[in-house]
């Protein structure tokens, strides 16, 4: 009979483990019961450290499994993975002991389909592209020279500051009107809405009324929606069919600047325009001033080579009329001396005139061949006016009042009595020919 104080049997009592001890254990446990595992589900919280590493969770409707990925693992990714994707991994289940959690190291990562988030994406980009919402047909061109820039975004987000230092940069004469609006969250599609309306409402307040002095802001001829890079569900606001249906209500061209160059968002679809980047939709907007200048300065060379052409023309049919009038007189003399500084006049006004308009910013809005056109028609004017001075100088229009122009055997003009003595013989030209004339006695006044 055993005594109550024998030892109780060995394979009844559990054996003590060190906490290290049992999750190593574990570890080994699950390495060959279950890997290599391949695994599928839905990234959530995706992270990328300064090291390159990758952490993430791998959940589904029932479940969620903590993963790493180490660097080298991540460099042969082919894609950027986000979260609300459906993936499949491959790699080795253990615990991570200084934790003791379980941890599923990840060597390969590829699609496995598309995550919830974005088959809603899907879903309603098909739905707003069959109503046309992305017709290309609806898109406008951007105004080659805006007089005025409105932006939407959150005052506090790094896109802002992007956006205002291109535009500093590039146009700082354009001015800038800010509407702020959240950009991330479950309030951001309507905050979004109301700032776009607002800004709708500006931009249609203030065009048609550019020689308004008492106007409150400037004119609007374009908008910037834009937003810094992020998640698929930091980005999700601009995927809201409200705000689709609102941008396509811009009454003016609209750019979308959301995230990086490989985001796209249903904003983008429904812009005139979609720009990579927040600076790259500020760019888009802003030509450089050195261009137009640039331009600027070809358009006075042709101007001044057309100038130039014109005024030749205008000589030639000068010398034209000084032609017909056969004798020039001193008041010929006098009318093409004065046409001549009119000439010099008009090409210096001309030169002056191009180069203010070169220094001169705001030239940049003026129509310059139409203010030419008026130059030229006003001198146009005033040379048809010495012309008809010069014709009424022609010698045949005394004639056919009934005087006549002698000269003598030379052809030199006789206009005194002394020039004509007793038989001399004289040539008098008449309006419709000439008479053969015989001086006989010449008589003094």
């Amino acid at each position: 009979m055993n005594s109550m104080f024998e030892s109780p049997n060995p394979a009844s009592t559990p054996r003590v483990w060190d906490v290290g001890a049992l999750c190593h254990a574990i570890g080994d446990a699950l390495q060959a019961r279950f890997n290599p595992v391949a695994v599928r589900g839905e990234l959530s919280g995706f992270s990328r450290a300064a090291s390159g590493h990758c952490y993430f969770n791998l959940k589904d409707a029932t479940g969620q499994l903590r993963c790493a990925m180490f660097r080298r693992a991540a460099e042969h990714v082919g894609f950027s993975p986000r979260d609300g994707e459906l993936v499949e991994v491959r790699g080795r289940l253990g615990v991570y002991e200084q934790r003791g959690d379980l941890q599923l190291v990840v060597e390969s990562m590829q699609r496995a389909g598309q995550g919830a988030l974005f088959e809603q994406f899907l879903r309603l980009k098909a739905q707003l592209e069959a109503e046309g919402l992305f017709d290309a047909g609806r898109k406008r061109s951007l105004p080659p020279l805006p007089r005025g820039i409105g932006v939407v975004t959150s005052l506090g987000a790094a896109a802002l500051h992007d956006v205002i230092t291109a535009l500093r940069r590039r146009v700082p004469h354009i001015p800038v009107v800010i509407v702020p609006a959240l950009v991330q969250g479950a309030q951001a599609p309507q905050s979004l809405v109301q700032s776009l309306s607002k800004m709708y409402q500006l931009a249609q307040a203030n065009n048609g009324h550019e020689g308004d002095l008492m106007q409150k802001s400037p004119v609007i001829d374009t908008i910037l929606l834009v937003r810094g890079g992020g998640s698929l569900e930091d980005l999700w606001a601009f995927n809201d069919e409200q705000l689709a249906r609102t941008i396509v209500q811009s009454p003016v061209p609209l750019i979308s600047g959301v995230g990086h160059e490989t985001d796209f968002t249903i904003a983008d679809f429904c812009a005139d325009l979609r720009a990579p980047t927040p600076t790259a939709a500020a760019e888009l907007v802003a030509q450089p001033r050195e261009v137009w200048l640039g331009a600027l300065d070809l358009m006075q060379d042709r101007l001044d080579n057309a100038v130039q052409r014109l005024l030749d023309r205008q000589a030639q049919r000068l010398d034209m009329a000084a032609q017909r009038l056969g004798r020039p007189s001193q008041q010929l003399a006098r009318n093409q001396l004065q046409l001549s500084r009119q000439a010099q006049r008009l090409r210096h006004a001309m030169l002056i005139k191009l180069q203010r308009m070169a220094q001169n910013q705001q030239a940049l809005q003026v129509n310059l061949p139409q203010i030419l056109q008026r130059s030229l028609e006003q001198q146009k004017q005033k040379l048809d006016r010495i012309d008809l001075r010069l014709q009424l100088l022609d010698p045949r229009l005394v004639l056919q009042r009934g005087y006549a122009l002698l000269s003598d055997d030379k052809g030199r003009p006789v206009t005194q009595v002394r020039q004509a003595p007793p038989g001399a013989a004289l040539l008098a030209q008449l309006s419709d020919g000439t008479v053969d004339v015989v001086v006989t006695q010449p008589r003094l006044l």
